[in-house]
């Protein structure tokens, strides 16, 4: 049986907590979302998309990777329909990172760049590749990662949820091994914790640390590092 548990802070600069999450164990889906938008516009963006996520999911005959990502594409069209219609929710939009375990199979759908990340007996490893400008076009332009961090397109989005029709949906599959730990989270978390001291943090959980702290101890460090955005962490651990 799969333990989570999840933990949101609006961060020490933010006014409003724009992030959403869901747990729903029984149907083993795991969903983060990092909204954006004027107002409160990207608040109801993020929970509309993770709502309708649940909803399509928990309506299925038979849970499997093609739910999921059709769950993601009608995400992607009701926040889409919801900012046409209304103009104080015009140009609303969020990133969306959704898991599904299937028996030992953790499968993902991911869009923008909030990420997933595993710790096993591999190591420690990202799943999700960022749709950002960064990962996208200036990497592959060759620029260096110091450059990059000061960039003035560093947090320009290439994708996201309500951006576009058709969407761009990154998909990946990865089997459970022994005792894993999967972290998703938004880039408050890991745009501002370097990834040796989330791993640190990650391995406590690994090694008996319940995840009410751990996802404490990773909300804090973020805080401690200056906290410019709202934070969102969502632990998955697979017991002995």
């Amino acid at each position: 049986m799969l333990e989570a548990f999840a933990s949101s802070d609006k961060g020490c600069v933010r006014r409003n907590n724009e992030d959403c999450w869901l747990i729903l164990a029984h149907l083993g889906l795991y969903v983060v979302a990092d909204g954006m938008g004027g107002a409160r516009a990207g608040e109801h963006a993020s929970r509309l998309t993770v709502d309708t996520v649940a909803e399509i999911v928990e309506s299925a005959p038979s849970l499997n990777s093609q739910v999921l990502l059709r769950a993601v594409e009608e995400a992607n069209r009701r926040v889409r329909e919801a900012s046409r219609s209304d103009p104080s929710l015009q140009g609303m939009g969020t990133t969306l990172v959704a898991a599904l375990v299937v028996d030992d199979r953790l499968h993902i759908a991911s869009v923008g760049d909030s990420r997933a990340y595993l710790l096993d007996d591999d190591g420690f490893r990202a799943i999700t590749d960022d749709q950002t400008w960064v990962n996208e076009v200036g990497r592959p332009l060759g620029l260096d990662e110091e450059s990059l961090r000061t960039h003035p397109m560093r947090h320009v989005l290439t994708m996201a949820i309500g951006a576009s029709t058709p969407l761009a949906v990154n998909y990946y599959s990865v089997k459970l091994k022994h005792r894993p730990v999967v972290l998703i989270c938004s880039d408050g978390l890991h745009g501002v914790v370097e990834g040796t001291r989330i791993e640190s943090i990650l391995r406590g959980g690994r090694n008996g640390v319940s995840l009410q702290e751990s996802c404490s101890r990773l909300v804090e460090a973020a805080r401690e590092a200056g906290g410019p955005d709202n934070i969102t962490v969502l632990l998955v651990r697979k017991p002995e």
